[in-house]
């Protein structure tokens, strides 16, 4: 009881001291108006200096109130409008923060959707290593050539994508599947056996081990996925020489029988070469050719074509998205999650401002042609190449040797 006296109390002094103020506020105002009057008809009429000694400190004292009002005033007329600025500004940014909160909510929710489309299949080994280290983010491109996800078969295509923010360049570095490496818990064996024995994870590790490099997430494309993702961008345009030509056609005999399609369907006339433009299974039987140039060749031709296709991608993404969405990323697997997924589309817009670098490895000179266990492989010097792996991607600077 006691309690709510003493907060009436204070309540009614609160209520006294607003009422003094507006009062004494009225009344200097009323007072400073007749003040003013008083002035100026004591000016009209000159002088009046008899009026006494009492009176005139009066209106000394009275003219120094009036100043200290009219600066008390001006200050907290300035104030107020100092106030009412920064509510306002306040508002504004509270409507940015809003905008902002809800653009990454509708854009975290359309990746989510997308991405919900993909095949995740997460690696165990890997799942607490880092996507990005050093600056550099690997992701291990794999091209399945058992033409269906969940089937077995040898990597077709291995392609390191490396997006190096120090160098603000995207290299794209195929590792050639004829590589005889050391395979973890098995026999020494081509690069792409590992896939084989033990899928994306034993493939990671096994580049690893060999080269030096931190690359712990993949994406795997099977053929249909390759060829939807050309048409889906509208088709690419390539130099072709006739002997290619006859090349592509070939290898469509095989892609025509595996989606029983007429065994001739989409020759390139027999006499063409020159630019020519590709739809999805040409320019899939194009990236297949071992023939011309060996797998070197052949990995030339993988990474013209993704490198085509990442150029077209944002027009593609705007004009033909349904296609993109349906045709591609239900043939995909890959072991990067949501959240690493959406955070990569966030650096969507910097990286098509970066460089695009193309390289093979093994490098030029850095290897040799042996047979081993009847198996014809290339016997690299993994110490040349990894050198080229930290200056190149890594941007770190050649150590000369004394």
């Amino acid at each position: 009881m006691a309690e709510n006296n003493r907060e009436s109390l204070s309540e009614m002094e609160r209520i006294h001291r607003g009422l003094e103020e507006f009062l004494e506020k009225e009344i200097y105002e009323e007072y400073d108006n007749r003040q003013d009057g008083a002035t100026e008809t004591g000016e009209a009429y000159g002088g009046w200096e008899d009026a006494g000694a009492d009176q005139k400190g009066q209106n000394v004292s009275r003219k120094e109130k009036q100043k200290q009002r009219a600066g008390s005033q001006k200050n907290g007329g300035e104030q107020a409008g100092r106030g009412k600025k920064h509510k306002g500004f306040k508002r504004f940014l509270a409507a940015v923060l809003i905008f902002v909160l809800a653009a990454g909510i509708f854009w975290y929710l359309t990746i989510s959707h997308l991405y919900d489309k993909v095949e995740y299949a997460p690696t165990d080994i890997l799942a607490d290593e880092p996507m990005k280290e050093e600056g550099v983010t690997n992701i291990l491109l794999i091209g399945n050539d058992s033409r269906a996800n969940g089937e077995d078969g040898r990597s077709d295509a291995m392609i390191l994508v490396s997006i190096s923010n120090k160098t603000k360049t995207i290299y794209m570095t195929s590792l050639l599947r004829d590589i005889y490496v050391e395979i973890p818990g098995y026999e020494s064996n081509r690069l792409n056996a590992a896939y084989a024995f033990g899928g994306p994870q034993l493939l990671l590790e096994t580049i690893k081990q060999n080269f030096d490099i931190e690359v712990n997430r993949y994406v795997q494309v099977n053929f249909q996925a390759f060829a939807n993702l050309i048409d889906a961008v509208g088709g690419v345009d390539l130099e072709l020489t006739n002997e290619e030509v006859q090349l592509v056609n070939a290898y469509l005999n095989e892609y025509n029988l595996l989606e029983n399609r007429p065994i001739d369907t989409d020759y390139l006339p027999s006499d063409a070469s020159g630019l020519l433009h590709l739809n999805g299974p040409q320019a899939l039987a194009y990236s297949r050719n071992r023939y011309i140039g060996s797998d070197f060749g052949r990995t030339q031709r993988q990474r013209k074509i993704l490198e085509a296709v990442i150029r077209q991608l944002p027009s593609s993404v705007l004009n033909n998205l349904d296609d993109m969405i349906e045709g591609i990323l239900p043939n995909l697997t890959t072991n990067i999650s949501k959240a690493e997924c959406y955070s990569l589309s966030l650096e969507a817009p910097k990286l098509l401002t970066y460089d695009i670098v193309q390289a093979t490895i093994p490098l030029e000179g850095t290897y040799q042609n042996v047979t081993i266990r009847k198996m014809s492989v290339l016997q690299v010097d993994f110490e040349k190449n990894k050198e080229f792996i930290r200056t190149q991607i890594y941007g770190e600077e050649v150590q000369q040797e004394q």
